[in-house]
């Protein structure tokens, strides 16, 4: 309920002053907001993940993520969910679950930011992040590796692929 208090009350200088004044001063990436994922946004949400993925997770999962308290994330422009994000944390270490783009908005930066949001979230509350990636999944392994992350290890069979299972490359961050 917070969070959508804040979301009405808040005043958004790049959008309600410089954008509408001067709108050559702010590039539509400053326009993109993070804000915490709601229930409402789940029908955005699973459009972008069966888009992206040939076995997507059902909408239950992500409902189960709000139930364990995950911390979860859109990307939006004007309401329009652009992308979403997820993070587990526990004991020390933070683990994203999930990081996902609009395919029509994949290669401006918005995977970027939302990683660099949930790095920020987990710092202070854990040591070392983690993910896996699919060795497919080259630009993704590109953007983790120039964030920082470092390969730590295969699980084999990990993923659901069209043909049996894929191995997932496991890369962590140290955050301190």
């Amino acid at each position: 309920m917070l969070d959508k208090i804040k979301d009405f009350v808040v005043y958004d200088a790049d959008r309600e002053f410089y954008a509408k004044i001067f709108p050559d001063s702010v590039g539509r990436k400053d326009l993109m907001r993070l804000r915490k994922m709601r229930s409402s946004d789940l029908p955005g949400v699973m459009a972008i993940e069966r888009a992206n993925y040939q076995f997507p997770w059902e909408e239950d999962i992500f409902r189960d993520c709000f139930k364990a308290n995950y911390s979860c994330w859109v990307c939006v422009e004007d309401e329009n969910v652009l992308g979403y994000s997820i993070l587990a944390m526990a004991v020390g270490e933070a683990h994203v679950l999930n990081i996902c783009v609009a395919p029509a908005e994949q290669g401006q930066g918005i995977g970027r930011k939302m990683l660099q949001h949930l790095v920020e979230e987990a710092r202070g509350r854990a040591e070392t992040m983690f993910l896996e990636v699919r060795p497919s999944n080259a630009v993704a392994i590109a953007l983790y590796q120039d964030m920082g992350f470092n390969e730590i290890g295969i699980r084999k069979g990990y993923y659901q692929a069209e043909n049996g299972r894929e191995d997932a490359i496991m890369l962590a961050l140290q955050i301190f």
